[in-house]
């Protein structure tokens, strides 16, 4: 150790002397630094830059596209392919010229073919683009672009009225051509099982029928024929429940499906919206000959075997929901507060077998401050006497009025010509409004209700927004919002309807904001907009439902009053 500690100090002198600048050794070199990506822009406007697969949207971009990508160094131009990627919403690559500018520090990126307009596409840089001293990028980078949408006009314009005409054909195919071939029932939505039929998507389809005739689509032999083979079904194949029918069937055996673990059973309220189909029908073929009496005689033992007060669950004051046989009550719905149920009442109250007292509606359906029944506050300057803050979804105020006409309609609780307009117009001003600031959202695209969504199927509401227009929701609101539905219908028809009108009408939903569509159409979404056009163009089907006997001395025994009562 004695021997070899001076040499030690002596070598570590000699090389701190040779790494000196005065005396020409090398001078000190920092580390190259990691590549970073600075900033970005797409045609000469900053954009929005994100390390996620959903980050931020550029909206409203032009179909032909300049980006430019700001680095704090030099770029290998060598690793700038393998690292760059356009693509469309398929991942289809988008083919594109590359430039280099500012010492090669900013890359210039051009499409080379036009960009689909109302298209989603990703424009990203992975970490395999390197410097020039090869140090590579931090972090992938990506540019989600939504090009803007093609104003023009994608079918031929048409009459008003020959509008109307094309939406309501094309969407009654959902129920004519894509019906159930065994039990002749709606199939409960389009991308599912095809065996499983549901009773109140089938009581809206059963309504299409009377409007199909008369709008020349189909004729009245076809019709009756449809109405055969679906009364059969119920009658003679059909599960039932105290009368009452399940939530889903299977369209060929006629057995319950379960809708969930204890819903395995009766559902009154999707009972009560076939049995309004089937009135309607009931009142609709009222020929003499023995096909059509025959029919009626079907219908009427299918209405007065449904046990609706057996459905007050031991003889309470309020209606449920649900029924199971192996479960009983335990679902423990009860039907109250202002929802898509009105129609329920007023059906059991009508019965002539198994009818309700008038205090099971002012005690159960109408009893205050449940679930928001009465609301009296006014939004966007629309005064809403019932339901919940801002009017809740749209279905609201159309399912139990495909047939119970509210104009000029009143009870103790509200006026519902009121209630259904103002509910509407609470919905559109929303989306007008737009608060959670939705690109897309406007006085053309507008109208929240249940529907199916990117995440699943979902009840869009003012107060559950996640940025999906329904276009049930303002197609059914026709009678309500003459003006607004039609703007809405022609920008849906005409400016984006190549993406949205199929071979059953509008699909589910759509987002502008994110530029999807659903691939799904659903029977209790099709058949309002059949039956609520109607309605409003010539009332058919709110004057075959309100012409039945039974529902006349039902509505009045619970206090309502109308022109038609």
């Amino acid at each position: 150790m004695k021997t070899t500690y001076p040499y030690i100090l002596f070598s570590l002198f000699v090389l701190a002397s040779g790494c000196s600048k005065k005396d020409g050794g090398t001078p000190y070199v920092p580390a190259p630094k990691p590549l970073k990506l600075v900033a970005a822009t797409l045609n000469n406007t900053n954009a929005l830059i994100s390390s996620q697969a959903s980050g931020g949207l550029n909206q409203n971009v032009n179909t032909t596209v300049q980006a430019r990508f700001f680095f704090n160094n030099a770029v290998d131009r060598s690793s700038v392919n393998s690292a760059l990627f356009f693509r469309d919403e398929a991942v289809a690559d988008v083919p594109v010229s590359l430039s280099f500018e500012n010492n090669d520090s900013i890359i210039v990126v051009n499409n080379t073919t036009t960009l689909r307009n109302f298209t989603h596409y990703v424009l990203s840089l992975s970490t395999a683009i390197k410097s020039v001293e090869g140090k590579a990028l931090d972090s992938t980078r990506i540019i989600h672009i939504n090009t803007k949408i093609d104003s023009a006009n994608k079918f031929p314009v048409l009459s008003d009225e020959a509008l109307l005409d094309t939406i309501q054909k094309r969407t009654f195919r959902y129920f004519w051509d894509f019906g159930h071939p065994v039990s002749g029932l709606a199939r409960e939505r389009s991308n599912g099982d095809n065996n499983v039929v549901t009773s109140g998507g089938s009581g809206f389809g059963i309504m299409c029928i009377p409007v199909a005739i008369s709008r020349n689509f189909i004729n009245r032999a076809e019709g009756l024929a449809r109405m055969q083979t679906i009364v059969s079904f119920l009658t003679n194949t059909a599960e039932k429940f105290h009368g009452a029918f399940p939530h889903w069937l299977n369209g060929s055996t006629g057995a319950a499906i379960p809708f969930s673990q204890k819903d395995n059973g009766a559902d009154l309220v999707e009972t009560s919206y076939l049995m309004a189909g089937l009135l309607t029908a009931r009142q609709y073929f009222n020929g003499a000959d023995v096909a059509e009496t025959t029919l009626r005689n079907d219908i009427n033992a299918l209405y007065n075997n449904v046990e609706w007060d057996w459905f007050r669950n031991g003889g309470q004051n309020v209606l449920y929901w649900h029924w199971s046989p192996n479960y009983n009550w335990e679902m423990n719905h009860p039907v109250k507060g202002w929802n898509e149920c009105l129609i329920t009442y007023v059906l059991a109250a009508s019965s002539t077998t198994h009818g309700i007292p008038a205090n099971v509606y002012t005690q159960g359906w109408a009893s205050a401050g449940f679930n928001g029944f009465t609301n009296g506050s006014t939004y966007y300057g629309y005064r809403l006497p019932l339901g919940p803050d801002k009017g809740g979804p749209l279905f609201f105020a159309h399912y139990s009025f495909l047939g119970i006409n509210p104009v000029a309609l009143n009870d103790a609780y509200a006026n519902y010509e009121l209630q259904t307009k103002n509910h509407t117009l609470i919905n559109y001003s929303y989306c007008i409004d737009n608060p959670r600031e939705w690109f897309g959202y406007s006085d053309k695209a507008w109208g929240l209700t249940a529907s199916d969504i990117a995440t699943g199927y979902d009840a869009g509401s003012p107060t559950n927004d996640h940025g999906f227009i329904a276009p049930t929701a303002a197609l059914s609101s026709f009678p309500y919002t003459p003006v607004e539905s039609m703007k809405a219908l022609k920008f849906f028809y005409y400016t984006i309807g190549d993406r949205i009108f199929k071979d059953y009408g509008f699909v589910d939903a759509f987002s502008i904001n994110s530029i999807w569509f659903a691939q799904s159409f659903l029977a209790i979404d099709q058949g309002p907009i059949i039956v609520m056009i109607e309605n409003y163009r010539s009332r058919l089907i709110w004057d075959l439902f309100t012409s039945c006997p039974e529902v006349k001395n039902g509505m009045r025994g619970l206090g309502f009053t109308a022109p038609y009562l």
